[in-house]
Formats: structure tokens, C-alpha cells, sequence
């Protein structure tokens, strides 16, 4: 059965930095390789929110985040990264990682992140 992990979330000032981790377990070598792995955020009372989607061929971003967010994945640890600079106020959320071929089959427990002004 997969797993995803979160782990690396709390409170930074406003220009602060995080850096998220997210591990995957039950995944064979290959169909790890082979997965879309992401991130989402949801704040309170808002809709959840695509932050990041790695493929085997390209990242994408959200535009709220693009440019101050850098993910990243290491197949060989079957752990994907999100480096979060230039934080902001509204970047306050809960942050999950997911994993799947859907891009969205599995889904962490999440980790809190508070960025205070």
C-alpha cells in the first residue's frame, strides 16, 4: 500500500524560507519513477490549491507561487522536495503531497505551514 509523508512545515516570517519533504513508501522502483508526484495547499475557508505537479518530463507550478517555489524529486530515495522561498502571508496552509499516475491517487497527512507578518 503506498504512504506519502510529510515533513518540514511551520512558522517562518514573512520573506522566510521552508523547505517541505515528502516520502513515498510502498512504491516499486519503477512505477515511483513512472509517477506524477505534486503538491497542493489549503488554506482555511478556501478551495484547495495546486502548488506543484512533477512528471517524468516537466514541473509545473501555480502562478501564485512560480518563481519563489523551486520542487524537486530523487527517484532513488522516492522523496520529493518543495523549497519555498520569498514566503508570503497567503501562503499560510495546510500543505500535501500526492503521488499516482492520476497525479492525485494518493494523498499525504499533510503539514502546516504559518508564514506571519
Amino acid at each position: 500500500q503506498v504512504q506519502l509523508a510529510e515533513s518540514g512545515g511551520g512558522s517562518v516570517p514573512v520573506g522566510g524560507s521552508l523547505r517541505l519533504t515528502c516520502k513515498a513508501s510502498g512504491y516499486t522502483d519503477g512505477d515511483y519513477t513512472r509517477a506524477c508526484v505534486g503538491w497542493f495547499r489549503q488554506a482555511p475557508g478556501k478551495e484547495r490549491e495546486a502548488v506543484a505537479r512533477l512528471t517524468g518530463l516537466s514541473t509545473w507550478y501555480g502562478d501564485s507561487v512560480k518563481g519563489r517555489f523551486t520542487a524537486s524529486r530523487d527517484n532513488a530515495k522516492k522523496t520529493v522536495i518543495l523549497q519555498m522561498d520569498s514566503l508570503k502571508p497567503e501562503d499560510t496552509a495546510i500543505y500535501y503531497c500526492t503521488a499516482g499516475f492520476g497525479c492525485m491517487d494518493y494523498w499525504g497527512q499533510g503539514t502546516q505551514v504559518t508564514v506571519s507578518s
